[in-house]
């Protein structure tokens, strides 16, 4: 027997079980146990960490990047904050390495922070096995790299506005919300009302990564048609494509097909990064780049399709931040 192991002989008189002698327990490096209630970690628990629950109930996975760029200063103390979530249980993560590079760490809705989100909006909260069929089917999307696309976008806009006092993206609906508010007539990646003094453009945005014919993406305008004719806002559809030269091809095809009552605008990496900047290219306004706030952009009367101008309850980091100003 090792020496390093220490015999707990029984005292005299005491039975035996067995010939083998008592040994101290090996401490274990587990996991420690999540609560099951949000009262148990709530002590912990501070209004940043409420925004990143919300934030990932609403769009489903964000990764460490997009949360450290959003909500911290300091990447270490964003992954450490991180890694305490996960381990108290209120969020998750996962890694889908896949051949050549992997993908980044995504974050995901836990068991209580989707309890803490449903109960604050006065809805059953989801059961475990619902959240866990929520998550595995995020893991496994074919389209979690397009999800995690236009999240970039939309954490871009967030980032300029950290940056730049007056300037706020006080409205980010993901594709699933969008679609419900304007009464399923459209289903665009996504939907925002960004702000930059006194200016306010609403936008629909929609993210190409250059996997279908250009067409197809001509094609969705007809619904955008549709909606503004039934009473919808006056919006620009905005195309993030992967290349100018697939942008000049839309632009093209635009310009055979033109929408005189839709506003169509386009951007691709060749002309920046920032989507708050003048990247817009305008459907029928030549070559010429808009900033996003330039963009004409209408909430439109009123009505059942109109969500209209942005309200204090809308903004993503209404937790963290003033929205009454």
């Amino acid at each position: 027997m090792s020496g390093d192991t220490e015999t707990r002989h029984l005292p005299e008189g005491e039975p035996s079980t067995g010939d083998t002698p008592l040994t101290a327990p090996r401490p274990t490096n587990r996991r420690p146990t999540p609560a099951h209630t949000l009262i148990d970690v709530s002590h912990r628990l501070r209004p940043r960490d409420y925004t990143i629950a919300a934030l990932l109930d609403e769009h489903g996975t964000l990764t460490t990047e997009h949360l450290t760029a959003v909500l911290f200063s300091n990447p270490t103390t964003c992954r450490h904050r991180l890694h305490l979530l996960r381990r108290l249980g209120f969020i998750d993560r996962f890694i889908r390495n896949r051949p050549g590079a992997p993908d980044p760490v995504c974050w995901l809705p836990g068991l209580l922070s989707s309890r803490y989100v449903a109960l604050s909006r006065d809805e059953h909260p989801p059961t475990a096995r619902a959240v866990r069929e929520r998550q595995d089917r995020i893991y496994a999307s074919p389209t979690l790299r397009h999800l995690l696309a236009v999240n970039d976008v939309f954490v871009a806009l967030l980032v300029h506005a950290r940056h730049r006092p007056g300037a706020a993206l006080t409205r980010w609906w993901s594709e699933r919300t969008t679609a419900a508010a304007f009464g399923h007539r459209i289903k665009p990646d996504g939907h925002g009302v960004w702000t930059d003094g006194d200016q306010e453009t609403g936008f629909f945005l929609e993210l190409d990564r250059g996997t279908e014919p250009i067409g197809r993406l001509v094609d969705k305008l007809a619904s955008h048609r549709k909606l503004h004719a039934e009473g919808g806002p006056h919006y620009p559809l905005l195309f993030v494509l992967p290349s100018r030269l697939r942008e000049q091809n839309l632009h093209r095809r635009l310009a055979d097909r033109p929408e005189p009552t839709l506003i169509v605008a386009t951007t691709s990496p060749e002309s920046g990064s920032d989507p708050a900047g003048p990247v817009w290219r305008l459907a029928g306004n030549g070559r010429h780049r808009l900033t996003l706030a330039d963009l004409p952009s209408s909430h439109g009367p009123p009505g059942p399709l109109t969500p209209g101008p942005a309200r204090p309850e809308d903004h993503p980091l209404r937790l963290v931040v003033d929205v009454t100003s």
